[in-house]
This record gives structure tokens, sequence and C-alpha cells, in this order.
């Protein structure tokens, strides 16, 4: 199984590529098409199916190759959107409404896992959420509070499972965690056993119509009453791009000396937090440990990330062997709720952003949502996450922050940039941005000592992009699309790659 980086997740141990098994009819006209094959695309492809919707899903790489073949697989009601934050920017009410939420969703996965005896490891353990500081005590004592106040039971733990200094620590039961690929293909495999049809490498450029969608494809038109965004982020210009700010967050995995490992999932309150979970893969069992998470294209140094994520691991941890290495996108919406319904203007094209970290939860949570919405069915969440609410009062310190920081990121990023003389002080695996006669080059040289040299002006919003060391990909550091070394697009919002510049349009030859 393939991933958007140049790092290897866990996940992808021993998984190979899903293979698809019906066939596209292209006289078709769908009830439903679903843009995107992660936790979203898939678990609503799958609900809509069940309740006798004709529904074709369109991956434009393979099944799992963006964010959610890179997630941690964490399953939480305990939320990286704290309930005592929601509780003082919506009220208590749309708190326990979002608890709820996050309830039905751990209930959706472990129903599917069930029903279509999907071999995933899904497992229940305890979290436990521990503060080093007074100042994070007290943010614990909230969070507590709040947790009660939403019906989360949640108690004062003496003792965490992990050899880590705390002043205080809470205990929340029924938290969980499964194996992302083998969900991911589990959920493949039951749609199309339910008569779905799934299209791997199939890139929609876009989609037209009002009662009839045609949506333009790289291998063909695909004709549904309604089609569904399920790409981490919807592509192209639009409002999401202004309200969602992109962030890579880290993660390792390694085996421990002592073979003593937490059956618990742990995180500290720092600021990106840290995290750790326990899983076995092949009868080997891993600690994950996570976080240092930072807005993509904003760090010159991604490599560096694993070096200090591993330091803080080993400070801890007696560390036998670092196996794994990965890193991988997601989008925090401007007041910590995501955005899943109606595309706003739209009557039959709906959508789903702004998860934060806790993708597999909202992942799952929009595919029941979505389901009732497309069936005209009540959903208590509907104006809760409706893409078109206005939240200001909640949300307008991040907007600011977030897009002033993307103005700044806009402007600075094209005013100066280092000068290299000679293409040859390039090291193998390095890459630059710099002047070419006035022209600015983007310029990866591979291991074999191969130069691309692409323009390194953003498709989507004309920011310039940024190399990152660890996944060897250039990302935008406005809105976090992401590009091979080569210019092919990775991931959106970006619709198309970055621009190739042959050798002959610099050098003359």
């Amino acid at each position: 199984m393939n991933r958007d980086g140049n790092t290897k997740s866990i996940w992808q141990e021993g998984i190979e590529e899903y293979q698809s098994k019906n066939q596209w009819d292209k006289n078709e006209v769908y009830d439903v098409l679903i843009i995107g094959g992660g936790i979203t695309g898939l678990s609503i492809a799958l609900v809509l199916q069940e309740k006798g919707m004709k529904c074709i899903l369109a991956e434009g790489h393979n099944i799992g190759f963006g964010t959610s073949g890179g997630t941690t697989a964490h399953l939480n009601t305990l939320l990286d959107t704290p309930y005592a934050t929601i509780k003082k920017n919506f009220g208590l009410s749309i708190a326990m409404q979002v608890a709820i939420g996050a309830r039905e969703a751990i209930d959706l996965i472990e129903g599917l896992t069930s029903k279509y005896n999907i071999d995933c490891d899904l497992a229940y353990k305890p979290a436990y959420l521990f503060a080093q500081t007074d100042e994070e005590a007290n943010e614990l004592e909230k969070i507590k509070d709040a947790n009660q106040k939403v019906s989360i039971l949640t108690e004062w733990s003496e003792t965490i499972p992990v050899p880590i200094p705390f002043v205080k620590a809470i205990k929340v039961d029924f938290q969980g965690q499964l194996h992302a690929a083998k969900y991911l293909h589990g959920l493949a495999s039951a749609f199309e056993e339910n008569g779905g049809v799934i299209l791997q490498h199939c890139i929609v450029n876009n989609i037209s119509g009002d009662d009839i969608i045609s949506a333009d494809t790289s291998i063909g038109v695909i004709k549904a009453a309604n089609a569904v965004y399920a790409t981490h982020i919807p592509p192209g210009l639009n409002i999401f791009s202004m309200r969602c700010a992109p962030y890579r967050s880290y993660a390792m995995a390694f085996t421990l000396k002592t073979g003593e490992y937490p059956a618990a999932l742990v995180y500290d309150s720092k600021d990106p937090y840290h995290y750790i979970r326990t899983h076995k893969i092949n009868g080997q069992d891993y600690i994950i440990a996570g976080g240092s998470d930072h807005k993509t294209g904003h760090n010159d140094n991604t490599e560096y990330i694993f070096t200090e994520l591993e330091a803080w691991a080993r400070h801890y941890f007696d560390i036998d062997t670092v196996t794994y290495r990965w890193s991988s996108q997601y989008y925090n919406s401007v007041d910590g709720l995501p955005y899943i319904g109606k595309m706003p203007g739209q009557d039959n094209v709906y959508m789903a952003t702004g998860y934060g970290g806790n993708g597999m939860i909202f992942g799952s949570l929009a595919a029941k949502m979505l389901c009732n919405i497309i069936h005209k069915e009540e959903t208590p969440y509907e104006d809760l996450f409706d893409p078109s609410r206005i939240k200001m009062i909640a949300g307008f310190s991040n907007f600011v922050k977030e897009n002033a920081d993307v103005i700044s990121m806009f402007i600075s990023k094209r005013l100066s940039y280092e000068h290299i003389s000679q293409l040859a002080e390039l090291a193998p695996g390095q890459a630059t941005i710099c002047e070419w006669e006035n022209n600015k080059v983007a310029l990866y040289k591979n291991e074999d000592g191969h130069i691309y040299a692409v323009d390194p002006v953003c498709t989507h919003a004309k920011c310039i992009v940024a190399w990152n060391t660890a996944e060897k990909t250039w990302d935008c550091p406005c809105h976090g699309s992401r590009f091979a070394p080569n210019g092919d697009l990775l991931t959106g919002p970006a619709m198309k790659g970055l621009t190739q510049i042959k050798w002959e349009d610099i050098e003359g030859d």
C-alpha cells in the first residue's frame, strides 16, 4: 500500500494495494459519487450502499494513500478540542452533542467491524491524560469537570502506565484503537460486496451539473445524482482554505528491551502534545509514539523533528529498535469543530473537513451524518457541523492568526530566495529553491544524481512551496497542497501538479 510521502507507516507493513473487484458501468447514473478513499469516503460509501443506494467511489491514488493510511488510529471520545473549550465557545448542550457523536462514531466502527468480520485489531483501552506542571494541572481540572458534565466518566488516577513523571492524571475508560489499513481495506471489501464500485488511480478533475452531476476524471466521465468530497479538504479555491489550517503530525514505532508494553492510550498536556500506545504487528509488540505537530511547510528541517521525537521517547523508555517513522497531515478548523454537510451554495454536493487530530472519529460520524442528510432524514448534528455556519466569536482569533500567517508566508516567500551559483552544489537527497535568470526554480537531486526542476508556485493559490526533508515532498505552507519531487500532485486542495521545467528551459540547450 502506497502513501503520500517518503516514509513508511506501521500500517503499510505487509499490506498490498487494495484490488478493486467490481466493474464500472459507464452508462450508469449512480445515486452518489464519493471522491476520496480514506476513512470518510469508504465509511459513507458503505453506509449508503447498505441503505440501497448505488454508489461509486473515485480515489486518485490507492485506498489509504492519504492521511487515513498514516493515522495513529486512536478512537477517542476524549477529543483534541477539549469539552471545556467546546463548552466555553458553544455552550454545554453543544458539548454534550459532540460527546454523543464521538461515542456514536466508535459504535459505528465496532458495528461495521462485527457485521463484516473485519480483522482490524479493534480493541478498547483506558486513556490517561497527565499534567507535568501546575499550569497543566489547572487545565486538567477543567477538562475533568467538563468531561463529567458531558457524561464522559473521568476519574483521577494516582498512577499512569508509563515511566514519565507527572503531578496529576485522569483516566477515561472505553477508548479504542485499531489497525488503520486493515480497517480501510475491510470497509472497501464490504462496500464492493454490497455492490459498490471502487475506481482507484482515478483523479476527479472537476464536477459540474445541477440535477445530474458530471465528473470529469482521468479515466472518463462519471455521472451521479449526488457527490461527496471526502478529500480531506475540498479541492480548488473556496472558503475552507481560509477556515482550515494544515498541520503535519509525526509518529514512530519502536520495540522495548524490557518487553513491558503499556496496555493503554497515554497523552501528556504539552502543546503540541505527545502520546503513546501499543500495537502488535505480526506477533511483535510496538509502542507508537507521536506528536511534535507544526503547520505544514513551516519547518525547514522536518527530518530533525523525528530526531526530537525519538529523543523524547528515549528519555523515558528503554528503546531497543526504532522500526518505523512517518508523518501525516490534518486540518484544524478555526472553531475546533469539523465542517460536515452540504457544500455552501450547492444542493447535491456534500463535504467533510476540519477533523483536527480526530479523523477516525469525525470521518466515521460524517458517514452517519451525510447518509441521513442525503436521505433527507434528520440528524442532530446537521446544524452543529454545518459548513455554512458562522461562529466568529469562537473562531475569530484563530481565523485572524492562521490567515495572517498565510498572508505573511505568501508575501515573504516570494520576495527573496537563496541564490545558488551552480546546480552541482546540491547533494543527493537535497532540495532548494533558487533564482535562475530572475525566475524561481525548485530543484531536487535524487540519490542517483538526477535533478528534478519544477515551478515552486503552488497551483492552488500561488503561494511558494517548501521542501519537506522527511517526506521528500514539496508542501504548500498556505493551504497544505503537497507535491512529489517531479511536481506530481499528491494531495489537494490544489487540483493539478507543479509545472515541470525542462533542462533546455533553464540552460537553453
